[in-house]
């Protein structure tokens, strides 16, 4: 099959490294046009760029997924097949293009946690496991019919950074499953609405900032998934000494205290512990507004409290 790759971010990279590695034939591939970056706002390239790049392939980078240039474009590679792995939301004519239609990469166990951010709300939900799931596209997002899915055990402590890579990993090669099973026409499809069997559904909407700041009247083990699960980014933040102070890793303890939360406990030497409506977070690796991430210890040597 000729297959048309569109992706975005590193987590996309793994993907079509092994798509590549299996032998498919990518025609091309689409990604984000070049924007700045960074504090000297020079121009960057995808991560998805720059590997295409590596391997001599095609490179469209439309900035309209409507523009007729971009449609000529992509009618002219007479793919077979489009693979979709943390990339724009596709209008119509263009994920209806290929006879095989549009196959997507999600990372989490649909139909839960359909949205942008699976990964960072899992965690934040406190939930015992996640997984990737590949789906053809249709007109709602990430509710398109499923092919397949592989399910992972979550430990309660990893990081969304952590998950990110093991869902990556994954995810790279259920698509390769996905892709050789279309090809071979050994695949089944099955609807959302089969899989819901009464749960309570739940989403995975974008995150902004206002979503980051901590609550320190919530239960200590929900304040440590929460910090877990946008650790390293977009990464749980409070106030101290009158700054953002984020928060990148901690530990959490139940117990009964008369401290009003939010209040916070230090020795100034190794331990800042900040008080829940039942426990507390003990603050393990953190960043305050201006200065360079630093382990508790190095930070309270640097600081008056």
């Amino acid at each position: 099959m000729k297959i048309i790759f569109m992706g975005t971010p590193q987590f996309a990279v793994a993907s079509l490294d092994a798509l590549l590695t299996a032998g498919c034939d990518i025609v091309a591939v689409v990604t984000a046009p070049d924007k700045p970056a960074g504090r000297g706002q020079k121009i960057g390239e995808s991560a998805v760029k720059q590997y295409a790049h590596e391997k001599g392939l095609k490179v469209l980078q439309p900035e309209k997924l409507k523009s007729p240039e971009f449609l000529d474009e992509l009618k002219a590679l007479n793919a077979d097949l489009q693979v979709v792995v943390a990339f724009r939301m596709l209008p119509e004519v263009v994920w209806s293009m290929p006879a095989k239609g549009t196959l997507n990469l999600h990372a989490s166990l649909l139909p839960q946690y359909r949205g942008a951010a699976p990964i960072n709300w899992v965690l934040i939900n406190g939930e015992k496991e996640s997984g990737v799931t590949t789906f053809f596209l249709k007109h709602e997002i990430d509710t398109g019919d499923i092919l397949f899915t592989e399910k992972i055990t979550l430990t309660g402590h990893e990081t969304a950074g952590e998950l990110h890579d093991r869902l990556m990993d994954k995810g790279a090669g259920l698509l390769v499953k996905t892709v050789k099973g279309i090809e071979s026409g050994r695949y089944n499809e099955h609807p959302q609405s089969q899989l819901l069997t009464g749960e309570v559904l739940k989403h995975a909407p974008k995150i902004f900032k206002e979503d980051c700041l901590i609550d320190w009247n919530q239960p200590a083990e929900s304040i440590y998934n929460k910090i877990r699960g946008l650790s390293p980014i977009p990464t749980a933040y409070t106030h101290l000494n009158g700054k953002v102070l984020k928060i990148f890793n901690a530990s959490y303890e139940v117990a009964s205290t008369n401290m009003k939360p939010g209040a916070y406990i230090t020795d100034h030497k190794t331990y800042l512990k900040f008080a829940a409506n039942n426990g507390f977070i003990s603050l393990m690796q953190i960043q305050q507004e201006g200065k360079k991430a630093l382990g508790i210890e190095e930070f309270l040597r640097g600081v008056k409290l």
